[in-house]
């Protein structure tokens, strides 16, 4: 007599995923790694590639030496997560990373339209989680930015935590970044 078990979800590690890259798995795809699972992401449109332009390079301005900015390159947020952020602010230098994706970041956008709920809810709690500071959602639908502040553990979040503050800035309204609080970032600077 034999023992049935429950289906259950294979959950893939960083390791396997990026092996699945370089074999051409995901040849053609935008995908992700979302704690072991692998997300197909929308393609991209037109006005969402814009907003990722223009909040890059309005960010890009704002912080000097000592970061760099990275577009919709691999964060290493853990065993079973690579996210691949539109926007990222990384301390240190390009070269720091020849061998490894960055762990953390000073700031991260993600530029929303289709995926607005996902962006604040699984995005928002697996960056709260990684502890990242700082977390704007240019938020193409309703056309302002949303600031995220202060990770916190949260048991309602889906990964445990969510950020404490949530701030909503429009128009000529700037962003301090908290890494860089003397250099404002107008919201309409990352808005197309």
């Amino acid at each position: 007599m034999s023992v049935s078990a429950e289906p259950h979800v294979y959950l893939w590690t960083r390791e396997e995923y990026e092996q699945m890259g370089r074999v051409g798995l995901f040849q053609g795809k935008r995908v992700e790694l979302i704690e072991g699972q692998v997300i197909v992401m929308s393609p991209m449109g037109s006005l969402h590639a814009t907003a990722v332009t223009l909040a890059a390079r309005a960010i890009e301005k704002s912080f000097g030496a000592g970061y760099f900015v990275r577009w919709q390159m691999p964060l290493a947020l853990g065993e079973r997560s690579e996210p691949e952020p539109d926007v990222a602010v990384i301390a240190g230098d390009v070269r720091d990373y020849m061998h490894s994706h960055p762990a953390t970041a000073a700031l991260i956008v993600e530029v929303a339209d289709t995926s607005l709920a996902y962006d604040r809810m699984t995005k928002g709690s697996l960056y709260a989680r990684a502890g990242i500071p700082d977390y704007w959602i240019v938020n193409l639908i309703d056309m302002h930015v949303e600031v995220y502040r202060h990770p916190i553990p949260d048991l309602a979040a889906e990964y445990g935590f969510a950020y404490a503050q949530r701030t909503i800035v429009r128009g000529d309204e700037t962003i301090m970044p908290l890494s860089q609080p003397s250099n404002a970032v107008r919201a309409i600077d990352l808005l197309p």
